[in-house]
C-alpha cells in the first residue's frame, strides 16, 4: 500500500518542475521587481559632469552609485563594456534656486537641482532601449550655508536619480 505516497512524491515532482519552468519561461526575475529577461551582463560608462557648476566629485558619485545598485540588486555581471545591459550619460544641470518664498517676499529655502540624462541599451530587448533626461531636487532652509550641506543634498538627490534611473531600465511595470 505504498501507492498514496508515490502519488504524493510524483504530485510534487511535477509541481516543483511547473513552478521551475513558469520561472524560466519568463526571464530572470528578483526580489526588486526588475526584469533582465537574458541578460547576463551590465556595463556603465563613467558619468560625464557638463554642468555650468561642477560638483568635482558628482560624476564618480553617480557612476559608482549605479554600479552599486546593479551589483547588490541584480544577479548581473558588472562588465568594463559591452554589457548585455548599457548606460551612458551625461549630467547637464547642478543648480541652486529660491525654493519657496514666504511672507515679506523672503526666501523660505533654497533648493539643489541635479539634472542628468541617461542613455540605456538593451541589446537582448531593444524595444526597451531609452534615451531619458532626469532632474531631481531637494531643498534646504535658507540660513544654513550650502557648503554645510552640499554633500547629504547630493546624497539624496543622487539616490532618487538612481531609482528612477534602475526603474525604468528594469522595473517595467
Amino acid at each position: 500500500m505504498k501507492t498514496p505516497s508515490i502519488i504524493k512524491a510524483l504530485a510534487a515532482i511535477l509541481l516543483i518542475s511547473a513552478i521551475v519552468s513558469a520561472m524560466a519561461s519568463c526571464g530572470i526575475y528578483s526580489f526588486t521587481g526588475a526584469s533582465y529577461g537574458t541578460a547576463k551582463t551590465v556595463s556603465i560608462d563613467y558619468i560625464q559632469n557638463r554642468s555650468t557648476y561642477v560638483n568635482a566629485t558628482l560624476s564618480n558619485t553617480i557612476t559608482e552609485a549605479l554600479k552599486d545598485r546593479f551589483i547588490t540588486q541584480t544577479p548581473l555581471t558588472l562588465v568594463k563594456s559591452g554589457g548585455d545591459l548599457h548606460f551612458e550619460g551625461v549630467i547637464t544641470g547642478y543648480t541652486i534656486s529660491t525654493g519657496g518664498i514666504k511672507a515679506g517676499e523672503t526666501a523660505a529655502n533654497n533648493k539643489l537641482t541635479i539634472t542628468m540624462k541617461m542613455t540605456f541599451t538593451n541589446s537582448t530587448a531593444p524595444e526597451l532601449d531609452f534615451d531619458k533626461s532626469y532632474s531631481r531636487y531637494t531643498e534646504f532652509d535658507v540660513n544654513s550655508s550650502f557648503a554645510s550641506v552640499e554633500q547629504g543634498l547630493v546624497e539624496e538627490i543622487v539616490k532618487l536619480l538612481i531609482d528612477d534611473i534602475f526603474n525604468d531600465s528594469v522595473v517595467n511595470w
